[in-house]
């Protein structure tokens, strides 16, 4: 029988284009979707997937679908849910092949994660309260920024009149320019059609032709004769000042170090941020209201919990999460040993580091770990090598990972850690790290796969300096010496910012989340800000003067996707100079042209101006 290789261009590989094409789609589900609606189109997706052979797969899953329909058309009753249920039970046991079989499973996941939904689609024959689609990067932006409006007014040429739309919610346009890890990107409807708008970049490019201390603030409300205290020059806490200030209240700042900015200026690298750059939000932010700033002053030590909230109408806590953690373990206060962050804001203050022809280890794959990586490169080091135990661990941007590799930091998965080796000749130091090598195991409930031991011996690793990017904590003490609740090193406050038990006192950031990222801390502070607000009496609105160019439609061409360049890897890891290369005008503007204007097309529910939450 004669052979013959697969003919080029068969229908596999024609399906395997257009399945690229839809795959896209799959991550691009609005928020506020019914869930119900997706898990009856994944069901629908398995059925087309069938083979046909075996009866549980091919009319169970076809009979799941119309319980599914019934339910969403509220046409079921509480016997349907129970009938799907044991329907999906009898599939995933007897199914010969994984299609039946994980379909089924996926639908029984739907019954415990949305059981909610479910109830309400049964009894009240409608999705849960509050469920509507919105406008996908507004929702997902968590300062809820009007992100369609500034991109417009970018494509418009208006960069001070985008600048203002995003300082309507969010007054660090240029930092969050620079470091925002844009979850407004995640679920751009753009995909449909070809890739994410680079959001991110649109904005670096309308701070780069104006800087941000140079746009006009709005004009603050008449003056309330309250004064608030504001722990915390960080993100959260400048963010709750501008917006207290902008509301007619006076605002006295209190942080411990230097200079204004918290783990913006001492914890992000100047490569990423410089701090010139930083200085014209903090800036714009002071030039708004009346906002007394006291740096070098601790709480504790140079002002007591007490006397805030005796002095103060209220009190705002943005403490952030500035103290690395260490290991429980010998050996890790050896003075070759630093926490990440540590690390950086020691090099951010200008202490003096050195690495140079030096081994060094990172422990952890956050992008905390990624910026002291690349950190630790700039300052010569011979070799940097970052471990973590799971492929999961790297929690850091992909685009930051991708640029510590180009710049020659090592990577290694697979390895736990196991103890420090201290050093026969200096006991204060350690000279090697010793590790277990994992193997992959199940995944659990988070989707997240564990591991196991592996039988080969554990691995020693030599190295001069060991870095550990396991995380950071908040300094709680003073506070709940005060009776401020704290839970594991973390202030309680509810989504409001208020604290139970505290009248008066809010709290947000990375001191009630623990370590996140400076756009939720920022969320953070505007909510607060606006519900001290409340809390004293008022319900002030602040203004925002820049109008938003009238939606066009878009003829959905698809387009490639603008991308924010960097410097060469070999000249760039020999300094701390800004990485990144601005967009030219050309690809700012054909990049904004690419949105879609959800906020007016679509299922996006826009009121006055404003997204609908």
């Amino acid at each position: 029988m004669e052979r013959k290789l697969a003919k080029r261009g068969n229908m596999t590989d024609r399906m395997d284009i257009a399945l690229n094409k839809f795959r896209s789609r799959m991550t691009s589900y609005p928020p506020g979707m019914c869930p119900l609606v997706m898990y009856r189109s994944i069901l629908q997706m398995s059925m087309n997937q069938t083979c046909g052979k075996c009866v549980p797969c091919r009319d169970g899953l076809v009979e799941a679908e119309r319980m599914l329909r019934d339910i969403l058309n509220g046409d079921a009753t509480e016997e349907t849910l129970t009938r799907l249920k044991n329907l999906c039970v009898m599939i995933s046991e007897t199914a010969d092949c994984a299609v039946g079989v994980v379909a089924a499973n996926t639908v029984l996941d739907s019954l415990n994660e949305f059981a909610d939904e479910y109830e309400s689609h049964i009894k009240k024959r409608r999705c849960v309260e509050n469920v509507i689609q919105t406008v996908p990067c507004m929702t997902l932006c968590p300062a809820h920024v009007d992100v369609p409006g500034y991109v417009a007014l970018i494509k418009q040429g208006d960069y001070a009149g985008a600048i203002n739309v995003i300082r309507d919610r969010n007054p660090f346009p240029t930092a969050c320019a620079m470091v925002c890890e844009h979850p407004c990107e995640r679920k751009c409807r753009r995909s449909i059609i070809d890739q994410p708008i680079n959001i991110r970049g649109l904005k670096k490019y309308a701070v780069d032709q104006v800087a941000a201390d140079q746009v006009k603030t709005p004009q603050a409300n008449v003056k309330t004769g309250k004064t608030i205290a504001v722990v915390g020059g960080g993100p959260s806490g400048m963010t709750a000042a501008y917006f207290l200030a902008l509301m007619g209240h006076k605002v006295v700042l209190y942080d411990e170090h230097e200079k204004l900015g918290g783990m913006l200026r001492y914890g992000i690298p100047e490569y990423r941020l410089p701090k010139a750059r930083l200085d014209e939000d903090i800036n714009a932010i002071l030039k708004t209201g009346d906002i007394e700033v006291h740096t070098n002053t601790k709480i504790g030590r140079d002002i007591t919990v007490d006397e805030l909230r005796e002095k103060y109408d209220a009190v705002y806590l943005g403490l952030g999460a500035q103290l690395g953690n260490r290991m429980p373990v010998d050996n890790v206060n050896c003075k070759n040993v630093i926490p990440a962050a540590d690390f950086l804001q020691a090099v951010a203050r200008g202490d003096t580091i050195d690495l140079e022809g030096k081994k060094v280890a990172l422990i952890g794959g956050g992008n905390v770990a990624m910026d002291a990586a690349r950190t630790a490169v700039r300052l010569k080091a011979q070799s940097v090598h970052v471990f973590t135990r799971k492929r999961d661990d790297y929690t850091a941007l992909a685009t930051e990972i991708e640029s510590a590799m180009q710049e020659g930091v090592h990577f290694k998965t697979l390895l736990s850690f196991l103890h420090l080796e201290a050093d026969e000749s200096d006991p204060e130091k350690i000279s090697a790290v010793w590790l277990q090598p994992e193997i992959v195991a199940e995944f659990d409930e988070f989707g997240f796969v564990k591991t196991e031991h592996s039988s080969r011996y554990p691995y020693r690793f030599t190295c001069d300096y060991l870095i550990l990017g396991v995380g950071q904590r908040c300094d709680v003490a003073d506070f709940e010496a005060a009776g401020i609740p704290v839970n594991r090193g973390r202030i309680l406050a509810d989504e409001s910012c208020a604290i139970e038990g505290a009248d008066g006192v809010f709290s947000g950031g990375d001191c009630v989340t623990g370590p996140s990222t400076a756009i939720n801390a920022i969320a953070a502070g505007q909510v607060a800000a606006h519900n001290i607000d409340e809390y004293l009496g008022y319900h002030h609105k602040i203004e925002c003067e820049a109008v938003v160019p009238q939606a066009k439609p878009n003829k959905c061409i698809p387009t490639g996707r603008a991308e924010i360049e960097e410097r060469d890897p070999f000249e760039r890891k020999q300094d701390f100079v800004h990485v990144e290369i601005p967009m030219t005008e050309e690809e700012a503007a054909r990049e904004a042209g690419r949105c879609l204007r959800c906020d007016h097309f679509g299922c996006g529910a826009m009121e006055g101006g404003r997204c609908a939450w």
